[in-house]
């Protein structure tokens, strides 16, 4: 016996697949989500610190600029509480010489005195300034209060000031990738370390002018970034901003060109000059990306002016998390390089028997029953398991040799039951549908039986009504004969056509023994029954009537089959024609003949028509009428044909003895 071919079978489906998932699932599935699980939480924890770590640089800077903001505040105050200040606040020659002298001692870039009435006296020069007082910072001081802040001059008040402040304000716009779109080409203004304290008479007032101010910027470079803070020798950065534009940066357009003029992102300008929100996350500065922080300045009035920043290159921080990652992935491949062999080796002395034995199975399946496994020499579970399905298969292949004797008895015996049950079924189909036609027909005979009826109790009640009539007219009654004639008439038809109702329906009420049936009376007294149809068609009625003797045919069932063969010659003719009715005696038989001009019928068409429920009226009809005809004529000992073509009518023919007494 040849081995039968094996199924086969997907390979998420062998018992290989699904030990190697067992054995590897942990490793090569597992083990690498909670690795990648693991890589994801480290690196969201490492933008959380870097960002953690540019938030403390920027808490550092501003601490610096309050620092420096707070040393100008104290020298000025310290100054105008002097006693040379107060010996020579009277003299406003030498007062102008000594402040300019006081002015590049403290490094600030202006120092003057304005009294309570506004007059000044400007370090080196004795011009006056326009209204002073309107900063709040110097009316805070003439109101007896030191105030330091940051303000913004513009280039008129820098040039009264100080030309040189005026030149060193100026900067030329540097069109900078990501910023909000401008028309502006230069900064004008000067962005001010502004402070004023009270002093004999008035108050004294001094600023530092920010704007290139590069030894303040890399002080506080160096203080928030000291050397080797950084990894990678990342070099920090810090910035001051005149709103948008950079006025005092370390951060490098070109190797040894400062980014002075170029303006930050239209994101982070949104949110730290628009919200006035502090920025803390990655950013893109002038043309790369930093790990950056940004927060609002506010000067004298209240108004968001400019930003502080600090922050630090994100490339060398994202290739140190880089190259974490690739440590982390080679080490877990190396480990997994070691270890898959040696699951496989282990898997493999469990599912080599399971598939030998799988083999065995699949192949019993395909119709192979003396397919075994026949795994020997091992003393294991799956040995013993082996062995167990051996023997299971040696019963399955006896068992299956004696079902297929037992299947062949008992098919011979179920083709013998079955032809016995097939004409049991068909005398069973006969019976019903003749039922079904007995019980229609008697339901048909009940309601015709019972409106003839109920129309005889109306009827005899109009009778006798009118003969009340005509007996209290008397005389009087003779100028309405005619129309009592027709009445009576009228009346004296519809019993007449009740009675013929009646006779059709209870044919047994009306039958007369031994009595020989006219058939050309019959075909008049059967015409009522379908004038109404006649009447609304456009039909010509023709009769030929020539019988010459009686059949032995019950009326009631000669009248049915002619109102058959009738309705179906009327409905064959929709748009009108000639329905013909023929009766001719010949040598001791009857024949009656219903002919019309309607569609025709082709010769499958003939073959089928007496069939018991075949109907070409879809919906309309039952297929009963000329089975049923055809019945009730082989009854009475005829025979029924049909002539017909497509197109050209139908002739149906229908062939009766005589009655004996008739021939006779």
């Amino acid at each position: 016996m040849s081995e039968a071919p094996t199924r086969p079978v997907a390979l998420r489906n062998t018992v290989r697949a699904r030990l190697l998932a067992i054995a590897l699932l942990p490793v090569l599935i597992l083990l690498p989500l909670l690795l990648v699980t693991s890589v994801k939480n480290w690196s969201h924890r490492f933008d959380e610190v870097l960002i953690a770590k540019v938030a403390g640089e920027l808490t550092v800077a501003h601490q610096h600029l309050a620092g420096l903001m707070e040393r100008r505040g104290a020298e000025i105050s310290a100054l105008g509480q002097s006693a040379v200040f107060q010996r020579l606040s009277s003299d406003s020659a030498s007062l102008s010489d000594f402040l300019e002298g006081q002015r590049l001692r403290m490094g600030l870039d202006f120092l003057y005195f304005v009294n309570a009435d506004g007059q000044t006296v400007l370090a080196g020069r004795a011009a006056p300034l326009r209204n002073p007082r309107g900063w709040p910072v110097v009316a805070t001081a003439l109101s007896g209060h030191r105030q330091t802040a940051i303000d913004i001059f513009d280039g008129e008040v820098l040039a009264a000031l100080s030309p040189d402040m005026a030149a060193q304000a100026r900067l030329e716009l540097v069109p900078t990738r990501a910023a909000a779109p401008t028309e502006r080409t230069e900064e004008t203004r000067g962005m001010v370390v502004h402070a004023a304290a009270p002093a004999p008479g008035g108050a004294l007032v001094g600023g530092l002018l920010l704007n290139r101010n590069l030894g303040f910027i890399d002080e506080i470079n160096e203080l928030v970034y000291p050397v080797g803070s950084l990894t990678g020798g990342n070099l920090g950065t810090a910035t001051l901003f005149l709103e948008d534009v950079r006025v005092s940066t370390n951060v490098r357009l070109f190797e040894n060109v400062r980014a002075l003029g170029t303006r930050v992102s239209a994101e982070v300008r949104q949110k730290v000059l628009t919200e006035g929100k502090t920025w803390l996350a990655r950013a893109f500065v002038v043309n790369d990306w930093y790990i950056s922080a940004y927060e609002p300045i506010l000067d004298s009035f209240g108004n968001r002016v400019g930003m502080l920043y600090v922050g630090f290159l994100e490339a060398p921080f994202r290739q140190a998390e880089r190259r974490t990652h690739l440590l982390i992935g080679g080490s877990f491949l190396f480990v997994m390089v070691l270890s898959v062999p040696i699951l496989l080796a282990f898997a493999r002395g469990i599912f080599k028997p399971l598939e030998r034995m799988n083999r065995a199975i699949a192949k019993v399946e395909l119709g192979d029953l003396g397919a075994r496994s026949n795994i020997r020499g091992r003393d294991d579970e799956i040995s013993r398991l082996a062995a167990h399905l051996d023997s299971l298969l040696d019963q399955l292949q006896e068992r299956d040799r004696r079902l297929r004797d037992w299947a062949e008895e008992l098919e011979s015996r179920v083709a013998s039951r079955t032809r016995d049950l097939e004409e049991a079924n068909r005398q069973l189909e006969m019976t019903s549908k003749q039922l079904i036609l007995s019980e229609k027909l008697a339901a048909l005979g009940e309601i015709t039986a019972g409106v003839a009826h109920e129309i005889n109790n109306p009827l005899a009640v109009i009778q006798g009504n009118l003969d009340v009539i005509h007996e209290d007219l008397g005389p009087a009654a003779e100028p309405l004969r005619t129309e009592f004639t027709l009445i009576q008439e009228q009346i004296q038809a519809i019993s007449l056509l009740v009675t013929k109702l009646l006779r059709f329906t209870r044919p047994e009420e009306f039958e007369q023994e031994g009595a020989g049936l006219d058939p050309d009376q019959a075909v008049r007294s059967t015409l009522p029954l379908v004038q109404h149809i006649l009447s609304n068609s456009d039909i010509e009625l023709v009769l030929d009537l020539a019988a010459g003797g009686e059949v032995a045919m019950n009326e009631t069932e000669l009248q049915q089959v002619l109102v058959n063969l009738m309705i179906n010659a009327i409905q064959a003719m929709p748009e009108g024609g000639t329905l013909s009715l023929r009766t001719r005696s010949d040598e001791g038989r009857l024949t009656i003949e219903v002919l019309d001009t309607g569609i025709g019928m082709d010769e499958e068409l003939q073959a089928r028509i007496f069939d018991p429920f075949f109907s070409t009226k879809r919906n309309e009809g039952t297929g009963l009428g000329l089975s049923i005809t055809r019945d009730l004529v082989q009854r009475a000992g005829g025979d029924i044909t049909v002539a017909s073509a497509p197109g050209q009518g139908s002739c149906f023919r229908i062939r009766l003895p005589l009655s004996t007494d008739a021939a006779g």
